[in-house]
């Protein structure tokens, strides 16, 4: 049984990416923000720290104290029901996991409101330990899941995301939007055919 894989926010979901809003919000602009963020940004998405620790941090570097979690403030994700009819079509012949880099609140809010009982599990960085695009996240899963790479196709709007799975054999699509999706997997299931 062929293993899917899907990323969550760029993917299923869309406005999920809440810097642009962070940014405008402490009217800095991206290149200050990350540089502020540091290491702790990794380490936030890895489940490291917490969201409280990551903009106390952040805080003392950048001169002013932030006293709400802006992460959580500017999170209003939507799914894209085009997504969610693929999803509940392949479920039908294969096993549909979540694979995604996350905070706790982004986490929090995405489970409270249903959206992972999409899946039939779901892999968090932020519960992993360990974020994409690090190979030993997709080794994580692989082992978990007892599925060989090549038995495995993954989907991430992040190129590099993307690429990092297929050094590990994975058969990786770079999402653009649900048609093409579409498309992917219907040649992918016509290679697996003639592979087989």
């Amino acid at each position: 049984m062929t293993l899917y894989i899907f990323d969550m926010g760029g993917v299923v979901a869309y406005d999920t990416d809440v810097f642009p809003s962070v940014f405008n919000h402490l009217n800095i602009t991206a290149e200050k923000f990350y540089g502020f963020a540091g290491s702790s940004l990794e380490r936030l998405s890895d489940g490291e720290i917490s969201t409280d620790d990551f903009w106390r941090r952040f805080s003392s570097r950048f001169g002013k104290k932030v006293t709400e979690d802006l992460f959580a403030k500017f999170f209003k994700p939507r799914l894209d029901i085009k997504v969610v009819a693929i999803i509940e079509q392949l479920k039908g012949s294969a096993r549909v996991i979540c694979g995604t880099n996350t905070f706790d609140p982004h986490y929090d809010y995405l489970k409270l409101g249903g959206y992972y009982g999409l899946f039939d599990a779901v892999y968090a960085s932020n519960k992993m330990g360990v974020s994409k695009p690090h190979q030993d996240f997709y080794r994580y899963i692989l082992k978990s899941e007892r599925v060989k790479p090549e038995d495995t196709v993954f989907i991430d709007d992040t190129e590099e995301h993307v690429i990092s799975a297929e050094k590990l054999g994975i058969r990786s699509i770079w999402f653009k939007n649900a048609v093409a999706l579409r498309s992917d997997i219907e040649r992918h299931l016509n290679q697996k055919t003639l592979d087989d």
